[in-house]
């Protein structure tokens, strides 16, 4: 007899859906049949049980300027877990002159004994440590971090082209993978500056400012330089039909090119920027049109795009509203915990198969990043296990939802389905949708 056993559900994978009970010991699923006998049953009937969700891109209490990010390690994670995501990947962003290693370490250290899920860590490699962080890579690697953020926006950040070429160069060698913001960051800035000028402050000229050619056009450089250096690329927050066409190209070339898109991306347009609300609807790259969306879908739906995940960057109504210059304004989106349900129910009208939904969402991320025994529901693997109402009728408020801001960009959507439970590692963290997770129960991952 096991200790728990999960009974009666539709188990969905990435690759398959069958009705199977799943059995806990310890953390992790020792069996999958039919007829498991459990000390603990619970039961699953008429719901989905799908492994935990991978979010590959959050940014927990991270600076922006004289801002911060309003989730923390603690309420972020809790958020995610109510929301049915079982681990997230964070950032590192070394300051000037602060070695990659003891930025991983001052990182941890906020995150550690916080964290209600497991979680891992991105280091960054910034333009003021391109030169010599790259004989770091190996320590930080050796450390449990598998990925890379580069950037080809942002002054402080951003990479020229020698120095891009230069890290995925680097990074090829020691076998670690670039994760990549790419726009233009150059151009953006001398279009900002012209539009500071001329007194066009609304939040409409955000997009207008980043347009979408700018995004195509640095995914494609970049895209080329990451072939000369060997390299695999992933590129993150992709939103524009130029950014997807690149990409597309490159994959069909047979080019190792992975490619990330965001709820925002997908459920909002660019008319958000226009509307009475419009600065809380600033985010980057921005977002797009109605035909962008549609492509992205499509290529959600082929493959092409391999993750759904969140950019999460939540900041008060009142911080982004304050600030009177689109230009000023902190970017970011909240969506950690409604993310697994909005595709769900798009996976319900008929956009995604729900193998397809649990790839993008689950087991693609956790394969991607290396995550090991996380994104599958199988003997062996982390007991980390959603079990997924889809009946349950839910409808989208920051009075509901348990991300700490006051606001969501998804006020008023409603959808068809929902978490009954989680598990994080064996532990029930949510129980009929409340959290009752340990404080700090999540832990670091080591990336292999």
């Amino acid at each position: 007899m096991y200790e728990t056993v999960i009974a009666g559900g539709q188990v969905v994978t990435a690759g398959a859906s069958f009705q199977a009970d799943v059995a806990i010991r310890g953390e992790r699923i020792v069996a999958v049949g039919l007829g498991l006998e459990g000390q603990r049953v619970i039961d699953a009937l008429g719901c989905y049980v799908i492994p935990g969700a991978v979010d590959a891109h959050v940014h927990l209490q991270m600076w922006a300027g004289r801002y911060r990010s309003s989730d923390t390690f603690a309420s972020g994670t809790v958020a995610a877990a109510l929301g049915g995501t079982t681990t997230v990947i964070d950032f590192v962003e070394p300051e000037d002159e602060q070695a990659m290693i003891a930025a991983l370490v001052a990182r941890r250290c906020e995150a550690d004994g916080q964290v209600a899920i497991d979680y891992a860590l991105h280091m960054t490699i910034p333009a003021w440590h391109a030169e010599y962080a790259l004989s770091e890579i190996p320590a930080v690697m050796d450390a449990g971090i598998y990925s890379f953020k580069l950037y080809q926006a942002y002054r402080r950040l951003r990479l020229d082209d020698a120095r891009l070429y230069a890290t995925l160069k680097a990074l090829a060698h020691h076998g670690g993978l670039p994760i990549l913001h790419s726009e233009n960051g150059p151009v953006i800035d001398l279009l900002r500056a012209e539009a500071v000028r001329g007194n066009h402050t609304e939040p409409v000229w955000h997009a207008r400012t980043r347009p979408a050619e700018l995004e195509g056009q640095a995914v494609s450089a970049a895209l080329g330089l990451a072939r000369l250096a060997g390299s695999p690329l992933y590129i993150v927050h992709v939103s524009c039909a130029q950014a997807l066409e690149a990409v597309v190209s490159a994959q069909e070339r047979g080019q190792v090119v992975y490619a990330e898109t965001c709820p925002q991306y997908l459920f909002l347009t660019e008319d958000e920027l226009t509307g009475e609300n419009g600065r809380l609807y600033i985010c980057a790259p921005p977002l797009r049109t109605e035909t962008d969306q549609a492509l992205l879908w499509g290529a959600v739906e082929r493959g092409h795009v391999q993750v759904i995940s969140t950019d999460h960057c939540p900041f008060a109504a009142q911080e982004k509203v304050a600030e009177a210059v689109f230009a000023q304004v902190p970017g970011g989106l909240p969506s950690i915990e409604a993310r697994l349900s909005l595709v769900h129910d798009s996976a319900r009208r008929g956009l995604l198969t729900l193998n397809q939904w649990v790839a993008r969402c689950c087991t693609q991320p956790a394969q991607l990043f290396r995550l090991p025994h996380k994104g599958d529901v199988a003997p062996g693997f982390d007991a980390d296990l959603v079990v997924f109402d889809p009946e349950r009728q839910v409808t989208l408020s920051s009075q509901w939802l348990h991300e700490n801001v006051d606001w969501t960009p998804y006020e008023g959507i409603s959808l068809g389905g929902w978490p009954r439970h989680v598990f994080s590692r064996g532990k029930w963290i949510v129980r009929h949708g409340e959290f009752h997770g340990p404080a700090g129960w999540g832990r670091f991952l080591f990336a292999g």
